[in-house]
């Protein structure tokens, strides 16, 4: 049940943030790889999907990276909803697509 609704969000990620599935889990540090990867985390976390299911599906896409990776992503995340009302509306119009 977890893991579709992991890709659920990932691809609904993707779609927003105009980049292919693929992409969203590659190891860059391009700004909006990074965004789109950190809003997905948010918004697992938050529906709540464990740290360490999120980390095996992320590990499935040939994504592996530290919890740490996740937990500070996700506070980032947190941040930048709290912080800038376009960002947030970002999150929430994935919410209401998923």
């Amino acid at each position: 049940m977890k893991r579709i609704i992991f890709e659920k969000y990932a691809v609904a990620v993707a779609k927003k943030f105009h980049l292919e599935i693929d992409s969203l889990f590659e190891k860059s540090k391009r700004r909006n790889q990074v965004d789109a990867r950190q809003v997905l985390y948010l918004l697992c976390m938050e529906r709540p999907i464990r740290l360490t299911l999120i980390k095996e599906y992320l590990a499935e896409h040939g994504y592996d990276v530290p919890m740490s990776t996740i937990s500070h992503g996700y506070e980032r995340a947190k941040e930048m909803v709290e912080a800038d009302q376009d960002f947030a509306q970002v999150v929430k119009e994935i919410q209401e697509d998923v």
